[in-house]
Protein backbone atom coordinates (compact mmCIF):
# COMPACT_ATOMS: atom_id res chain seq x y z
CA UNK A 1 0.00 0.00 0.00
CA UNK A 2 1.05 3.58 -0.61
CA UNK A 3 -0.63 6.67 0.89
CA UNK A 4 -3.90 7.30 -0.87
CA UNK A 5 -4.63 3.84 -2.29
CA UNK A 6 -5.45 1.98 0.93
CA UNK A 7 -9.18 1.68 0.17
CA UNK A 8 -8.58 0.26 -3.31
CA UNK A 9 -6.06 -2.28 -2.00
CA UNK A 10 -8.32 -3.37 0.87
CA UNK A 11 -11.20 -3.79 -1.59
CA UNK A 12 -8.96 -6.04 -3.70
CA UNK A 13 -8.02 -8.03 -0.58
CA UNK A 14 -11.71 -8.65 0.10
CA UNK A 15 -12.38 -9.76 -3.48
CA UNK A 16 -9.49 -12.22 -3.31
CA UNK A 17 -10.56 -13.52 0.10
CA UNK A 18 -14.10 -14.12 -1.19
CA UNK A 19 -12.57 -16.44 -3.81
CA UNK A 20 -10.76 -18.45 -1.15
CA UNK A 21 -7.33 -17.04 -1.94
CA UNK A 22 -4.80 -16.93 0.92
CA UNK A 23 -3.14 -13.52 1.11
CA UNK A 24 0.47 -12.86 2.02
CA UNK A 25 0.87 -9.18 2.83
CA UNK A 26 3.32 -6.84 4.49
CA UNK A 27 1.32 -7.24 7.74
CA UNK A 28 2.65 -10.79 8.09
CA UNK A 29 5.89 -10.75 10.05
CA UNK A 30 8.09 -12.15 7.33
CA UNK A 31 10.85 -10.69 5.22
CA UNK A 32 8.56 -9.92 2.28
CA UNK A 33 8.67 -6.81 0.14
CA UNK A 34 7.44 -6.14 -3.38
CA UNK A 35 7.82 -2.71 -4.96
CA UNK A 36 7.20 -1.19 -8.33
CA UNK A 37 10.06 1.23 -7.71
CA UNK A 38 13.79 0.55 -8.04
CA UNK A 39 15.95 0.39 -4.94
CA UNK A 40 18.99 2.63 -4.34
CA UNK A 41 21.37 0.00 -5.68
CA UNK A 42 19.38 -0.37 -8.88
CA UNK A 43 19.26 3.41 -9.37
CA UNK A 44 23.02 3.64 -8.80
CA UNK A 45 23.56 0.94 -11.43
CA UNK A 46 21.34 2.84 -13.87
CA UNK A 47 23.38 6.03 -13.35
CA UNK A 48 26.61 4.11 -13.96
CA UNK A 49 25.23 2.75 -17.22
CA UNK A 50 23.61 5.91 -18.56
CA UNK A 51 25.98 8.55 -17.09
CA UNK A 52 23.53 11.43 -17.64
CA UNK A 53 24.64 15.06 -17.55
CA UNK A 54 21.40 16.13 -15.83
CA UNK A 55 19.20 14.33 -13.29
CA UNK A 56 15.70 15.59 -12.51
CA UNK A 57 13.96 13.29 -9.99
CA UNK A 58 10.21 13.08 -10.62
CA UNK A 59 7.28 11.16 -9.11
CA UNK A 60 6.90 10.79 -5.39
CA UNK A 61 6.51 12.88 -2.28
CA UNK A 62 9.00 15.68 -1.47
CA UNK A 63 11.07 13.40 0.76
CA UNK A 64 11.36 10.84 -2.05
CA UNK A 65 12.44 13.50 -4.53
CA UNK A 66 15.00 14.91 -2.09
CA UNK A 67 16.43 11.43 -1.40
CA UNK A 68 16.69 10.71 -5.13
CA UNK A 69 18.44 14.03 -5.74
CA UNK A 70 20.92 13.23 -2.96
CA UNK A 71 21.59 9.83 -4.55
CA UNK A 72 22.16 11.44 -7.96
CA UNK A 73 24.72 13.78 -6.39
CA UNK A 74 26.44 10.79 -4.78
CA UNK A 75 26.55 9.12 -8.20
CA UNK A 76 28.43 12.22 -9.47
CA UNK A 77 25.77 13.42 -11.89
CA UNK A 78 27.07 16.89 -12.91
CA UNK A 79 23.72 18.69 -12.64
CA UNK A 80 20.89 17.68 -10.30
CA UNK A 81 17.65 19.63 -10.00
CA UNK A 82 15.58 18.90 -6.91
CA UNK A 83 12.26 20.41 -7.96
CA UNK A 84 8.52 20.22 -7.33
CA UNK A 85 5.31 20.18 -9.34
CA UNK A 86 4.85 23.18 -11.59
CA UNK A 87 8.53 24.01 -12.09
CA UNK A 88 9.53 24.91 -15.65
CA UNK A 89 13.07 23.70 -16.32
CA UNK A 90 15.40 24.81 -19.10
CA UNK A 91 17.74 21.99 -20.13
CA UNK A 92 19.68 23.77 -22.89
CA UNK A 93 21.42 26.03 -23.73
CA UNK A 94 23.57 26.60 -20.67
CA UNK A 95 23.16 24.94 -17.28
CA UNK A 96 19.86 23.27 -16.44
CA UNK A 97 17.80 25.40 -14.09
CA UNK A 98 14.29 26.32 -13.01
CA UNK A 99 13.24 29.38 -15.02
CA UNK A 100 9.55 29.69 -14.16
CA UNK A 101 6.58 28.05 -12.44
CA UNK A 102 3.24 27.14 -13.98
CA UNK A 103 -0.06 26.28 -12.36
CA UNK A 104 -0.37 22.57 -11.66
CA UNK A 105 -2.79 20.30 -9.86
CA UNK A 106 -5.63 17.92 -10.36
CA UNK A 107 -8.65 18.78 -12.46
CA UNK A 108 -12.18 17.46 -12.00
CA UNK A 109 -14.62 16.88 -14.83
CA UNK A 110 -17.78 18.53 -13.49
CA UNK A 111 -20.35 17.56 -16.09
CA UNK A 112 -18.75 19.00 -19.23
CA UNK A 113 -16.62 21.59 -17.40
CA UNK A 114 -13.06 21.09 -16.12
CA UNK A 115 -12.50 22.62 -12.69
CA UNK A 116 -9.59 22.79 -10.25
CA UNK A 117 -9.89 20.33 -7.39
CA UNK A 118 -10.03 23.27 -4.96
CA UNK A 119 -12.58 25.19 -7.05
CA UNK A 120 -14.95 27.33 -4.92
CA UNK A 121 -17.81 25.76 -6.87
CA UNK A 122 -16.83 22.29 -5.67
CA UNK A 123 -16.17 23.52 -2.13
CA UNK A 124 -19.65 25.03 -2.02
CA UNK A 125 -21.18 21.83 -3.35
CA UNK A 126 -19.44 19.78 -0.66
CA UNK A 127 -20.86 22.13 1.97
CA UNK A 128 -24.31 21.69 0.46
CA UNK A 129 -23.95 17.88 0.49
CA UNK A 130 -22.99 17.70 4.16
CA UNK A 131 -24.92 20.65 5.59
CA UNK A 132 -27.79 21.13 3.13
CA UNK A 133 -29.18 24.35 1.73
CA UNK A 134 -32.32 26.43 2.02
CA UNK A 135 -33.89 29.36 0.19
CA UNK A 136 -35.80 32.04 2.08
CA UNK A 137 -38.12 34.37 0.17
CA UNK A 138 -39.14 37.67 1.75
CA UNK A 139 -41.73 40.02 0.23
CA UNK A 140 -41.69 43.50 1.78
CA UNK A 141 -43.44 46.78 1.06
CA UNK A 142 -41.80 50.13 0.40
CA UNK A 143 -41.35 50.65 4.17
CA UNK A 144 -39.60 47.32 4.64
CA UNK A 145 -42.52 45.65 6.39
CA UNK A 146 -43.45 42.09 5.46
CA UNK A 147 -46.17 42.18 2.80
CA UNK A 148 -46.63 38.40 2.85
CA UNK A 149 -45.61 35.46 5.00
CA UNK A 150 -41.97 34.44 4.54
CA UNK A 151 -41.49 31.31 2.42
CA UNK A 152 -38.84 28.68 3.18
CA UNK A 153 -37.77 26.06 0.65
CA UNK A 154 -35.58 23.32 2.10
CA UNK A 155 -36.79 20.00 0.71
CA UNK A 156 -33.36 18.33 0.82
CA UNK A 157 -32.60 19.59 4.32
CA UNK A 158 -35.57 18.22 6.28
CA UNK A 159 -38.98 16.71 5.60
CA UNK A 160 -41.14 19.81 5.29
CA UNK A 161 -44.36 17.75 5.60
CA UNK A 162 -43.47 15.54 8.58
CA UNK A 163 -41.27 18.11 10.32
CA UNK A 164 -43.44 21.17 9.93
CA UNK A 165 -42.43 22.41 13.38
CA UNK A 166 -38.92 23.07 12.06
CA UNK A 167 -40.28 25.33 9.34
CA UNK A 168 -42.53 27.12 11.86
CA UNK A 169 -39.60 27.77 14.20
CA UNK A 170 -37.47 29.11 11.36
CA UNK A 171 -40.15 31.45 10.03
CA UNK A 172 -40.94 32.71 13.53
CA UNK A 173 -37.26 33.49 14.07
CA UNK A 174 -37.08 35.30 10.72
CA UNK A 175 -40.15 37.44 11.43
CA UNK A 176 -38.81 38.33 14.87
CA UNK A 177 -35.45 39.35 13.40
CA UNK A 178 -37.10 41.56 10.77
CA UNK A 179 -39.36 43.24 13.34
CA UNK A 180 -36.27 44.20 15.34
CA UNK A 181 -34.66 46.01 12.39
CA UNK A 182 -34.40 49.79 12.56
CA UNK A 183 -36.37 51.97 10.15
CA UNK A 184 -33.17 52.78 8.28
CA UNK A 185 -32.22 49.12 7.84
CA UNK A 186 -35.70 48.29 6.59
CA UNK A 187 -35.04 50.57 3.64
CA UNK A 188 -32.06 48.41 2.63
CA UNK A 189 -32.64 45.10 0.89
CA UNK A 190 -29.18 43.88 1.90
CA UNK A 191 -29.86 44.50 5.59
CA UNK A 192 -33.22 42.73 5.39
CA UNK A 193 -31.69 39.79 3.53
CA UNK A 194 -28.81 39.41 5.97
CA UNK A 195 -31.08 39.59 9.01
CA UNK A 196 -33.32 36.91 7.50
CA UNK A 197 -30.37 34.73 6.53
CA UNK A 198 -28.75 34.81 9.96
CA UNK A 199 -32.02 34.15 11.77
CA UNK A 200 -32.96 31.26 9.48
CA UNK A 201 -29.51 29.67 9.68
CA UNK A 202 -29.41 29.87 13.47
CA UNK A 203 -32.88 28.39 13.79
CA UNK A 204 -32.02 25.53 11.40
CA UNK A 205 -28.79 24.86 13.30
CA UNK A 206 -30.66 24.67 16.59
CA UNK A 207 -33.25 22.31 15.13
CA UNK A 208 -31.05 20.07 12.97
CA UNK A 209 -27.50 20.40 14.32
CA UNK A 210 -26.25 21.52 10.91
CA UNK A 211 -25.09 24.81 9.45
CA UNK A 212 -26.81 24.91 6.06
CA UNK A 213 -26.19 27.38 3.27
CA UNK A 214 -29.10 29.84 3.30
CA UNK A 215 -29.87 32.04 0.31
CA UNK A 216 -32.36 34.90 0.67
CA UNK A 217 -34.49 36.48 -2.02
CA UNK A 218 -35.87 39.91 -1.11
CA UNK A 219 -38.77 41.18 -3.21
CA UNK A 220 -39.73 44.80 -2.53
CA UNK A 221 -43.12 46.08 -3.66
CA UNK A 222 -43.35 49.69 -4.82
Amino acid sequence: MIPGNEKAILALYNLLSDRGIHLITADIKRDIHVSGHPCRGELSQMYQWVRPRVAIPVHGEPRHLAAHAELAHACQVPEVIDTRNGAMIRLVPGPAEVIDNVHSGRLVLDGSVLRDLDSPVLRMRKRMVFNGSAVLTLVVDDKGELAADPVLTADALFDMEKEAEVEDDVLDAVEDALHRLSREDRKKDDAIGEAGRVAARRALTRALGKKPIVEVQVIRLD
